[in-house]
């Protein structure tokens, strides 16, 4: 029942096929009405919560299915490709989500005693029994966007309690490794900070280790623990998911795009490119943009 009553509030605000960026920061919801349309994104730090329909997210080689029984916790900036599995237009998928804000974390850490340790690593995606303070949390926080006057004073106090929820949780010790500097995550965290702002570039494993404050060897362990990929994958999907924004937005050849994100061989870019969406830049940018309100992230 408590997922039935955050389900009716992200429908009412959702009332289209998409990713909504509400009023109230960091909280976006979701709405989609059709399965099996996989969808290519860079997931950032979150919480997600489905409150209908179902989902399965690929991370590299893992694969990880929820639904309204588990939240789901994003710890980094994490290159995805989602797939809703359960949805119709009478019964559409929907999903809240809020971002987490690592300032604000640190600050409830501060004034909260250290009741669990930080893990020390981990996939980058978990999920977790989605309890019913959590559930009524999020529920909550998104009928404020139907209070405009109230959500500025009381949003952030329902956010913070979520984050609490989320601290004193199953997810406690993940919850503040992220917010702690020298945690794994937070380590991992800078490499992929790094590769986000440079992934045009070629880079070392050395490099990435110094900036992660590791050595080479544990380096590489712990970042292909955290995202089921090797750094030079993982730079691999965001180039590639750049190029494909590009000749979407941009209506630019492949060659042009692949020279714009790093590529020095066309040829090499586009038999990337197959491989990771499944057609040819050409063939796979007509399709996207005669397929009606196709969402670029979900």
């Amino acid at each position: 029942m408590i997922h039935a009553s955050l389900a009716e509030q992200i429908a009412r605000y959702a009332p289209e096929d998409g990713i909504i960026d509400t009023a109230i920061p960091r909280l976006s919801l979701v709405r989609w009405s059709q399965g099996a349309v996989p969808v290519h994104m860079l997931q950032r730090p979150a919480l997600c919560i489905i409150a209908q329909g179902a989902k399965q997210v690929m991370l590299g080689d893992k694969i990880v299915a929820y639904g309204p029984s588990d939240y789901l916790v994003a710890s980094l900036d994490l290159p995805i490709t989602g797939m809703v599995t359960q949805a119709s237009v009478d019964t559409p998928y929907l999903c809240f989500c809020l971002y987490l804000d690592v300032e604000l974390l640190s600050e409830l850490l501060l004034a909260m005693p250290t009741a669990t340790a930080s893990t020390d690593g981990g996939l980058g995606l978990t999920l977790h029994p989605a309890t019913d303070e959590i559930v009524d949390a999020a529920t909550r926080l998104t009928a404020l966007l139907g209070a405009p006057q109230d959500a500025a004073m009381l949003a952030p106090l329902v956010e913070r309690e979520l984050l609490f929820r989320l601290i004193t949780g199953p997810t406690g010790s993940l919850i503040r490794s992220i917010a702690k500097g020298d945690s794994r995550v937070a380590q991992i965290a800078r490499a992929i900070g790094w590769l986000k702002a440079h992934f045009r570039e070629p880079h070392s494993g050395t490099q990435l280790a110094r900036l992660a404050g590791m050595s080479v060897s544990s380096f590489h362990a712990h970042f292909r623990q955290a995202t089921a990929m090797t750094p030079l994958q993982y730079q691999k999907q965001l180039r590639l998911q750049e190029a494909r924004t590009l000749m979407m937005a941009d209506r630019i050849a492949a060659a042009e795009a692949a020279d714009r994100v790093g590529y020095e061989s066309p040829s090499q870019f586009s038999r990337e490119y197959r491989r990771l969406f499944g057609a040819p830049p050409q063939r796979d940018t007509v399709h996207l943009r005669g397929t009606i309100g196709a969402p670029l992230a979900i």
